[in-house]
């Protein structure tokens, strides 16, 4: 088989030729320091890991006055193009002053300004200071918020000239400068996840009343994939794992809002994956009743998770393609090749019987040593079904 191939039948939770083995986003960190700066594609090529391309084209619907922001410049990683508006315009300002690098971004619009407080370093981003900070806020989102489309045309280019190379992956569409796929975790990104759980019991028609926002946003995307020749789409996040959330709060929170994204991906002809790193197992059967395609990360109790693979594929192998699982804190730092060649073989026999499974780190690493992931690439491809 092709990687294309194998990932297909992974994805349709048939049996490929062997494991089908992969990585989550390759982050510029790990390739500038310890890859002498190879690209991502060098990277799978270098491994001989099934190859994963990402896209993200985004465009403006015109007929609601909306365009691309003209001060944004190149997208950044896995960034796709900014949507603003006359009403809904974003400037991002540089800010002094902080222990790390820090960004402020505010939305304008004609009824008031929201901003929010992001600081980096050379590993990733996070939010110091949230966009939503009294209730009423979100009502000029409701109001003035901007919707990207997808440039299916430039999808598909993408993918015929991947061709059977690997998989072509991209997401539900983020809230600018600062969120996640999933509608709870954008939110959660907004708000923080602390007050966005305390709102769940204080006041829970609010969360509803910001949730469906946010939703609105994503459908308008969602119904937009129509004809785009993407393989899988991510949603979710790790805001709604059951190390964070309880199952009443996903079933009451997160379900009513991402199963209506999975069943208009699914009319527009779309698969989707959905994400969760961190706890899963009390919750694995309320993902799978979303009806994804498949469902990551699987992340292991030693990397904060707590999946059981072999109970995980017991409970909604037949029900869905399973992603992940694998250790990469432990087995690609500090340890020898046989150490990460018996990892590997134990995610396979735990979660490859009857394929359905894609080998994968459990979500990103940035420090690994190259010569124990080389050990995973080749084990796994020793992975043969017969």
């Amino acid at each position: 088989m092709t990687s294309k191939q194998r990932f297909i039948a992974a994805l349709e939770r048939r049996i490929p030729d062997r494991l089908p083995v992969t990585t989550h986003h390759v982050m510029p960190y790990f390739l500038e320091h310890y890859m002498n700066g190879i690209s991502v594609q060098e990277f799978f090529d270098h491994f001989g890991l099934d190859p994963i391309v990402w896209t993200i084209p985004y465009v403006a619907d015109e007929s609601k006055g909306e365009y691309g922001d003209p001060t944004q410049g190149d997208p950044g990683f896995l960034e796709g193009r900014r949507i603003v508006s006359d009403n809904w315009r974003m400037v991002t300002e540089s800010e002094e002053g902080h222990q790390y690098p820090s960004t402020r971004v505010r939305f304008i619009t004609p009824k008031g300004e929201l901003s929010m407080l992001m600081q980096s370093n050379e590993h990733t981003t996070w939010v110091v200071e949230h966009l939503i900070k009294e209730k009423s806020d979100i009502d000029l989102i409701g109001e003035f918020v901007t919707a990207p489309l997808c440039v299916v045309d430039q999808v598909n280019a993408t993918a015929e000239a991947y061709g059977e190379r690997g998989l072509v992956r991209g997401h539900i569409c983020c809230f600018e400068g600062f969120g996640q796929p999933g509608c709870w975790q954008d939110a959660a990104c907004l708000y923080g996840i602390e007050n966005l759980i305390m709102a769940t019991f204080e006041d829970p028609d609010w969360v509803h009343t910001f949730l469906d926002i946010l939703f609105q946003r994503k459908l308008i995307y969602t119904r937009s994939l129509a004809g785009a020749q993407y393989d899988v789409l991510e949603l979710g996040g790790g805001d709604a794992s059951s190390t964070v959330i309880s199952p009443d709060l996903f079933d009451n929170f997160v379900a009513p809002y991402d199963s209506r994204i999975i069943a208009a991906a699914h009319e527009a002809g779309q698969r989707i994956v959905y994400h969760t790193c961190g706890g899963m197992m009390p919750i694995l059967e309320n993902i799978a009743a979303m009806n994804p395609d498949a469902m990551e990360t699987f992340t292991p109790p030693g990397m904060g998770g707590d999946t059981r693979l072999a109970e995980a594929k017991r409970r909604i192998g037949d029900k869905v393609c399973m992603i992940g699982g694998f250790d990469q804190f432990h087995y690609f730092k500090d340890c020898t090749p046989e150490d990460t060649r018996r990892e590997v073989r134990r995610c396979f026999e735990e979660a490859g019987p009857g394929g359905g499974y894609v080998l994968s780190v459990s979500d990103h690493f940035f420090d690994a040593e190259p010569e124990l992931i080389q050990a995973y690439a080749d084990e796994a491809r020793a992975c043969v079904y017969t």
